[in-house]
């Protein structure tokens, strides 16, 4: 195996161990153990710098408006490819949770497309995106520029459920 495909499977798999341990350290926290949570939050933390490194070998981080186009690529390819094979497994499979959970991602990612392509034109133009507020649902993912709704208008979950990214 090539130096390169051991870096992406590296990076692969840091990312994957940084969420799942924030899952974790969510669980702890629920279960009443603040210090493992924190544990499980510090290792967390050390897996991102892991798979940032490993991004930068790579070559992977590039300049804004490429970073952008990227971005873009990415979520195209969930939209168009990924999901609705994954929707259509599921619903096969009688698994009616994946399914949600599938569909759900799969409209936030062409909402993702959306604000990635009005940056990369901005960018282009030499300009930063309008400041505003960014709100995300902690349920579904939906994104929001601006004040967050009243209502999730992908999984109905209510405003309280979003957070305020700084």
């Amino acid at each position: 195996m090539s130096t390169m495909q051991n870096l992406k499977d590296a990076f692969a798999g840091e990312s994957q161990a940084n969420r799942r341990y924030l899952a974790f350290a969510k669980k702890a926290e629920q279960d009443g153990f603040p210090q493992v949570a924190k544990l499980f939050r510090a290792v967390a933390e050390a897996e991102t710098v892991h798979a940032l490194r490993h991004l930068r070998v790579m070559g992977a981080v590039k300049g804004t408006a490429e970073n952008l186009q990227a971005a873009m690529s990415g979520e195209d390819y969930e939209v168009k490819s990924m999901y609705p094979g994954m929707i259509s497994s599921a619903e096969a499979e009688g698994n009616r949770q994946a399914q949600y959970s599938f569909a759900d991602a799969m409209a936030v990612e062409q909402e993702h497309f959306a604000y990635y392509a009005a940056a990369l034109e901005a960018v282009k133009a030499g300009r930063d995106i309008a400041a505003t507020p960014m709100h995300v649902c902690s349920v579904c993912g939906h994104t929001v520029l601006g004040d967050a709704p009243d209502q999730c208008p992908v999984c109905k979950a209510k405003k309280e459920k979003f957070l305020e990214i700084k």
